[in-house]
């Protein structure tokens, strides 16, 4: 069985720090796709770089809101300038929003605009989007309602209710399911994932961050993806065979770019 990763950070040191033992990992437990999501402008070249010397590794480029502070309006021209002379990046993030911290709402009118014009870039590279949603899912779904994106895209790392869920889906929104999952404690988000139907589920680590149960303390890696996987099936009540081979296809179908080279 071969695995993809739909959302890691391999452009950070942890991995391309030491290349060559990441990839004799990651190759080891037969991961053939990464889509590594950028979280800044300065990330854009790195990782396409990446991506061109790396098969296993796919670019994704955006203005994580985490970083709003540091982002300047040139950043989304930049962004642009990189859509228009790459055809390989597959997507547009990781963007969104965050409402985590006093100090992320204070910034909330700044995130909003700098999502809103990487959507509108998303809208005009028919690209889909890679999403980073905390403490904001019912606003957020009620902006991607009203943009009408034609490719859609996935809600990364998702640990909302059920309801919330169903919102995103009933757009055409994958869901992220990664390492929250493993953890017995997270009734909800094992609730909501358990109900919402296989055809709307990718896998993920968001490594190195993310760390499943057993590994608190320890960064994430791609490969761990396997055992994302190996939780959902459990939770689906379905064979890891079948189970690996519907977030494989929902993969290619979230990202026709790695369906290209994949399937």
């Amino acid at each position: 069985m071969h695995y993809i990763d739909t959302h890691c950070h391999f452009n950070f040191p942890i991995f391309a720090g030491d290349l060559e033992h990441s990839l004799a990992q990651v190759r080891q437990a037969n991961v053939t796709g990464i889509v590594t999501p950028a979280t800044n402008a300065d990330d854009f070249v790195p990782i396409t770089q990446l991506a061109r010397r790396i098969p296993e590794v796919f670019a994704a480029l955006g203005l994580h809101p985490l970083w709003t502070q540091h982002h300047h309006d040139d950043d989304v021209l930049r962004l642009e300038k990189h859509l228009a002379e790459d055809d390989t990046i597959l997507a547009i993030g990781e963007i969104g929003v965050d409402f985590y911290t006093p100090e992320l709402c204070a910034l909330a009118a700044r995130q909003w605009q700098l999502l809103s014009a990487q959507l509108d870039l998303a809208k005009s590279y028919s690209l889909p989007v890679i999403l980073h949603s905390r403490k904001s899912h019912d606003p957020l779904a009620k902006l991607l309602k009203d943009t009408q994106l034609p490719a859609t895209g996935v809600i990364h790392g998702f640990t909302g209710s059920y309801q919330q869920a169903k919102r995103f889906i009933d757009l055409g929104f994958y869901l992220g399911v990664g390492g929250s999952i493993s953890y017995p404690r997270a009734h909800k988000t094992r609730d909501a994932i358990s109900k919402i139907p296989l055809e709307y589920l990718v896998a993920e680590t968001d490594a190195p961050d993310m760390p499943l149960q057993g590994y608190q303390g320890e960064a994430n890696r791609p490969e761990r993806v396997i055992q994302v996987c190996n939780i959902l099936a459990e939770l689906k009540k379905l064979p890891i065979e079948a189970l690996q081979e519907a977030v494989w296809q929902n993969s290619l179908r979230l990202f026709p770019k790695l369906a290209r080279v994949l399937s």
